[in-house]
């Protein structure tokens, strides 16, 4: 501000008077100010000057790289966060770059509150993190931690996912597990109960695995391999999330199985890709938009009101029917 005072021939106090847009300089003074400034290159630093009143207005949101429905839901905290006055700093969770890692980064940069989009942590680190800031958890629910939780009805959606294929005559659905991913739990517990409601406990089959393509690929090729050993394709599978359904649908559709003449396959989240695919993905839609409203608004509720305890949204999923789930082969009736 020195700088930009000296070359437009007023004062320090005066630069600083215009940068917060204060009364007390003319027009004129004014915009040659901040065309001074322009010319030279100067901006603010908003974050510094937030930071000497205490506050830094800025949310951190720990993501992780590969998951497409973490894009989603960043997409919908931005336009939140702006609305109510506050910034944005991401830090992903990789291969290589624990999610804790990418936390602590967040927290040494000052973020006020953090945004957990699908956190693995254990229970005792999230409920640490609660206790050091507030602390929102989106897509995974926990007992016993301080944090606040935003997350959809996991087992409404399977049920709908279930319904749907039940009713398209499927009795012999395998349910691809997530393992320790968000939701997977409620997704395999659901399932389980959908299978025993509709009297095929016996059909009922949980094959572990993880919210990746790869899961989905190595799922394919065990059907493959056992359809080669003389046993039956299953007529559906319920797949963990949208990328390991995608992954199954490469490997299917690469050895030359029909979905969903021969197979059907539905996901879960109905991420951006979904519908983009050569045959669009039955999936059970989690609203991004809504989740990564609540979680900006219950972080900023509380920083506003610290008195405020940690609060729970669980918003309703639903099915949405494409191209990848049909009516099951007559040979399997």
């Amino acid at each position: 501000m020195a700088d930009v005072a000296a070359r437009a021939g007023v004062s320090r106090a005066l630069v600083s008077i215009i940068f917060r847009s204060q009364p007390g300089a003319s027009e004129e003074t004014r915009e040659r100010v901040l065309r001074v400034a322009d010319e030279i290159g100067y901006r603010p630093d908003s974050a510094a000057r937030l930071l000497a009143r205490g506050r830094s207005r800025t949310l951190g949101v720990m993501f992780t790289v590969h998951q497409t429905f973490h894009t989603d839901l960043i997409q919908g905290i931005y336009p939140e966060a702006e609305r109510l006055g506050y910034d944005v700093l991401l830090s992903a969770a990789t291969q290589g770059r624990s999610e804790a890692k990418a936390t602590e980064a967040l927290l040494s940069h000052r973020c006020e509150a953090l945004i957990l989009l699908g956190p693995d942590g254990k229970a005792a680190y999230l409920d640490e993190l609660g206790h050091r800031a507030v602390t929102v958890s989106v897509s995974r629910r926990v007992s016993g931690a301080r944090v606040d939780f935003v997350h959809s009805a996991e087992g409404k959606g399977v049920w709908q996912a279930m319904e749907h294929l039940v009713e398209l005559g499927h009795r012999r659905i395998v349910h691809i597990d997530g393992g320790r991913g968000p939701g997977s739990a409620e997704r395999r517990r659901a399932y389980r109960a959908a299978m025993r409601r509709h009297g095929l406990e016996s059909e009922a089959r949980v094959i572990p695995g993880e919210h990746t393509e790869e899961s989905g690929i190595e799922t394919g090729r065990l059907f493959l391999a056992e359809r080669d050993r003389g046993q039956a394709l299953p007529t559906a599978v319920l797949a963990g999330n949208d990328r390991c359904a995608w992954g199954l649908l490469m490997a299917l559709t690469q050895a030359g199985v029909d979905v969903p003449r021969d197979v059907s396959v539905v996901g879960y989240d109905d991420s951006h890709l979904s519908h983009l695919m050569p045959i669009g993905l039955t999936t059970v839609r989690q609203d991004a938009a809504l989740m990564a409203e609540h979680a900006v608004r219950f972080a900023v509720e509380r920083l506003e009101n610290p008195e405020l305890g940690p609060q729970e949204a669980v918003l309703d999923p639903k099915l949405v029917v494409r191209g990848t789930s049909g009516t099951a082969p007559v040979t399997s009736a």
